[in-house]
């Protein structure tokens, strides 16, 4: 189960790494093909305020990556924990007032690591 569940965080990681990527550095290229609802001339308006986003997004990274790394078990599983809670209240405040399909990208995932790690 363990091994089940910090494939699932790494992956969680990944996913964010890639948010992370496109909305620092690739915002105005990759941003407006997965935001195809946006009219283009938004993207060079909203390219700083992305490049927070993204930032952010490297924070939940380190945290993740950081959980996995830690060798005491019950601190890698609060921190775990801790950064996966972070990710689902994204993906539920993301459907909420954006799109519900953030909730499946994002949320939806790290509700399956916490239970992964409740249950294990």
């Amino acid at each position: 189960m363990e091994i089940l569940t910090n494939l699932v965080i790494g992956m969680i990681a990944a996913l964010h790494l890639y948010f992370l990527w496109f909305e620092m550095f690739a915002w105005e290229t990759t941003g407006r093909k997965i935001f195809r609802q946006m009219p283009a001339e938004i993207f060079p308006q909203t390219k700083v305020m992305a490049a927070n986003q993204g930032l952010y997004n490297g924070f939940l990274v380190a945290g993740l990556v950081w959980s996995l790394v830690i060798t005491d078990p019950i601190w890698a599983e609060k921190v775990a924990l801790f950064f996966l809670t972070c990710v689902l209240i994204a993906g539920i405040f993301g459907a909420i007032t954006a799109s519900k399909k953030i909730f499946y990208v994002q949320g939806l995932p790290a509700l399956v690591a916490i239970v992964l790690i409740l249950i294990g």
